[in-house]
């Protein structure tokens, strides 16, 4: 059950909500004011937090605002026996959850800490799940050249300079667009991804701007696209230098004009999306080709940041590969399988032509085919590829 504190001036109000709250299952703790409350809230951590609005030396809304700066995430409910409509405005617009005003009704309370009690209980699991996101999307390495990305990666990712990753497939290019994102000032808005090499091209456009009803045959409902679901955030076009010269002209004005037109309408949307591309073409060669437009490439590479392909940072292998080990033992529900030296010295003989997405998938293959510990012999039958 959740942990509840009570800040109260009035003993018998703490009182009564300690053994009512206590009889429901709920551990729970009491502060006479709430200075006494903050130092508990630095000591501890709790779930949900009662405090009373007119208390002496340090009022309710003060002992708010010092809570939610020490621990933001807490849900406070606010009491009061002098409430009105300005009071209760003035404490949910300072973060409280919500306000209740005295003399108590005990439905109403319990209530409000139970779906404050959930709220506490998303907040944590989202918590959790975003930390194993970051986990996964994390870029494993020591070398200089991998040194050199994330530098680079740290250094931008709070602007808002448009970036384009170029890199070798499987190098980890999405990884570091994710970095950029997380880094950034948009980080609690989207993330959108677009590979534009998997969408048909009569499709890429409504995909990337939406599309009116009745826009095409099968449009039988308006729909928005990546740009306008990215709003406020980032939008990530993967494999850019495979887009339609078509699409290539719309991405050109909506980066141009931060505005777009679903296909099939004619009204002006306004955008606000920061756009990160990444390829694994040479795009000075597509744009002698006709295949790329040259003032489209300016647009996006203000920043340009190139992966390295495995091969030339083998020095990462051990990292990775112990990495991965964890990474994908977690994921089965199983301990971690030890590696021997010798297994890891015949990896980074290997050639890697699908580099981290390869070897990573050679990394699931042994741990789910040897036994407790990776051996050479492991890597000699399980792990085929061509050496150095």
């Amino acid at each position: 059950m959740a942990k509840i504190l009570v800040i109260d001036d009035e003993r018998s109000i703490r009182n009564t909500l300690k053994d009512i709250l206590g009889f429901e299952g709920y551990s729970v703790e009491v502060a006479e004011n709430g200075l006494k409350g903050i130092e508990l809230v630095k000591i501890s951590d709790f779930d949900i937090i009662l405090c009373d609005i007119k208390m002496p030396e340090m009022d309710g809304i003060e002992v708010l605002e010092k809570i939610l700066e020490l621990k933001p995430e807490t849900t406070v409910v606010m009491i009061s026996g002098h409430g009105n409509i300005d009071t209760a405005v003035e404490a949910i617009k300072k973060g409280a959850y919500d306000f209740i005003v005295k003399p108590l009704d005990l439905n109403r309370l319990l209530i409000t800490i139970r779906n404050a009690g959930d709220k506490t209980v998303l907040i944590k699991e989202t918590k959790v799940l975003k930390q194993k996101i970051s986990k996964r999307y994390e870029i494993i390495g020591e070398s200089s050249q991998i040194r050199k990305v994330l530098e680079m990666t740290d250094r931008v990712a709070p602007t808002e300079a448009r970036v384009l990753i170029t890199g070798a497939n499987g190098t980890g290019k999405e990884l570091v667009a994710r970095r950029l994102h997380e880094l950034s000032t948009r980080s609690e808005a989207p993330f959108v991804e677009v590979n534009c090499a998997a969408i048909p091209t009569e499709l890429i456009e409504s995909e990337l701007f939406g599309h009116e009803k009745g826009a095409f045959t099968s449009a039988i409902k308006q729909r928005k696209g990546k740009f306008e679901q990215s709003d406020g955030g980032t939008l990530f076009l993967d494999e850019i230098g495979d887009m339609s010269l078509s699409a290539q002209s719309k991405v050109l004005r909506a980066l141009q004009e931060s505005i777009i037109t679903r296909v099939g309408g004619d009204n002006p949307i306004k955008v606000n999306v920061r756009v990160i591309a990444a390829t694994n073409k040479d795009l000075s060669e597509e744009i002698k080709n006709g295949n790329f437009r040259e003032d489209l490439y300016h647009r996006l590479s203000v920043i340009l940041i190139n992966i390295p392909s495995l091969e030339s940072r083998r020095e990462d292998i051990p990292l990775l590969a112990d990495h991965f080990i964890q990474q994908i033992c977690s994921e089965y529900g199983q301990p971690p399988k030890g590696i021997e030296s010798e297994a890891i010295e015949e990896l980074k003989k290997r050639t890697w032509t699908g580099n981290i997405r390869e070897f990573r998938n050679v990394i699931e293959r042994l741990i789910i085919l040897c036994e407790k510990t990776i051996t050479l012999q492991d890597v000699n039958l399980y792990a085929p590829g061509s050496e150095i």
